[in-house]
């Protein structure tokens, strides 16, 4: 400790120098942080999504659904304890570009299958006794200043109403908290929508479908798609991690995307910030042979330079990872129960030791070389 003066005079010898030197790390480190956030807390959610839940859709084409009928024909299968059908809305508030989470189910249902699901019993009442009512999540209620009794104008892009209408009006009757689950769903009844559409009346995207052991999901899951097997409607069931998981790769493979990212932006920063320290170096090559001539060995100069490196990319991550942290905070209803895990943080410090060691590395070694004579008679 009492080097550090010495070590952070050096630091700061150049300031503009260093002051973008510590931005460009810092930026970094909060695109590691947001993107490693984000892949690491949606592999956290799969982890801990209910095993005793499958989803069932359509073997060949989920979008375009799977015939009602098959809710009672799956209800049958041993083991099942509820079905409960989930259409996707396609819908949006206000505006096309402000998409929405609305999905059409049965509720009562549901709220049995998502023992995460809480409710007032009142409201979940409420909701089977208002056709066109809707049920919303705590974070929705907060985002768009929602409350109970207010008629909400919801537009869709998928589901048009027979008389020609593209825009519904439905009674908020109920919130509630989704604890960890990731559906920040706006919920309404399916039998309305299914009265009201012009297209797709008497199907849906798929079925949640719980079960009563989480060991024999794999077995009711056969004995469900067997059913169905060689039918013009085929159905394929998974787990809800499985049905997640795959959702999430068709749409992209985040795991990979974040990977190829990070490793460019790192290996960017690598030779900056190797070339910012070597640089560094040459311009202090006569204070450094100084600090020989007075008795610093050649490994305490060498120490000193990684030192630099270190407090440099450490102040840095820690600002880049403190940001990011702030980011997930305040965009918490939007970004929902995705957060950045310590882990991430753990990683990122690693990271950033690993950078300043590898970094500080050669110029270390210029340091260590340095000849006192050749350098004060350069001076």
């Amino acid at each position: 400790m009492k080097y550090a003066r010495l070590v952070w005079a050096g630091l700061w010898r150049k300031k503009a120098r260093t002051l973008l030197t510590m931005v460009s790390v810092a930026v970094a480190f909060l695109l590691f942080g947001l993107l490693h956030g984000i892949g690491r807390g949606l592999n956290n959610v799969i982890d801990h999504l209910n095993g005793k839940r499958l989803f069932t859709a359509s073997r060949y084409a989920p979008l375009e659904g799977i015939p009602l009928a098959h809710r009672d024909r799956i209800a049958r299968v041993p083991g099942v304890t509820g079905v409960a059908p989930w259409v996707y809305g396609g819908a949006y508030y206000r505006d096309r570009r402000n998409a929405l989470g609305v999905f059409a189910t049965d509720p009562a249902t549901l709220f049995r299958l998502y023992h995460e699901f809480k409710i007032a019993p009142e409201q979940l009442q409420a909701m089977q006794r208002t056709r066109a009512g809707a049920l919303i999540t705590k974070e929705l209620a907060a985002q768009y200043k929602w409350k109970v009794g207010d008629a909400v104008p919801i537009g869709t892009s998928l589901w048009p109403a027979k008389d020609g209408r593209t825009t519904y009006t439905f009674e908020v009757v109920g919130i509630y908290d989704r604890g960890r689950t990731p559906l920040n769903a706006f919920l309404i009844n399916y039998d309305y929508l299914d009265e009201e559409r012009w297209a797709g009346t008497g199907t849906a995207h798929y079925y949640v479908v719980g079960i009563d052991d989480p060991r024999r999901a794999d077995a009711v899951s056969r004995a469900i798609d067997a059913q169905f097997a060689n039918s013009p409607h085929e159905t394929r069931t998974q787990t809800e991690q499985a049905y997640l998981a795959s959702s999430l790769k068709q749409i992209a493979d985040v795991d990979l995307i974040v990977k190829s990212i990070v490793g460019a932006v790192f290996f960017t920063l690598l030779l900056l910030t190797g070339t910012i320290m070597m640089q560094s170096v040459r311009d202090r090559v006569a204070e450094l042979a100084v600090l020989k001539a007075v008795g610093f060995t050649d490994g305490k100069v060498a120490a000193f330079v990684v030192a630099e490196a270190l407090v440099l990319c450490l102040v840095s991550a820690g600002a880049g990872l403190a940001l990011a942290r702030l980011v997930f905070a305040r965009f918490a209803g939007m970004i929902g129960v995705v957060n950045m895990p310590p882990s991430v943080i753990a990683t990122g410090i690693a990271v950033a030791v690993a950078l300043a060691a590898i970094s500080g590395l050669l110029p270390a070694a210029r340091a260590r070389r340095i000849v006192v004579a050749e350098a004060l008679a350069r001076r």
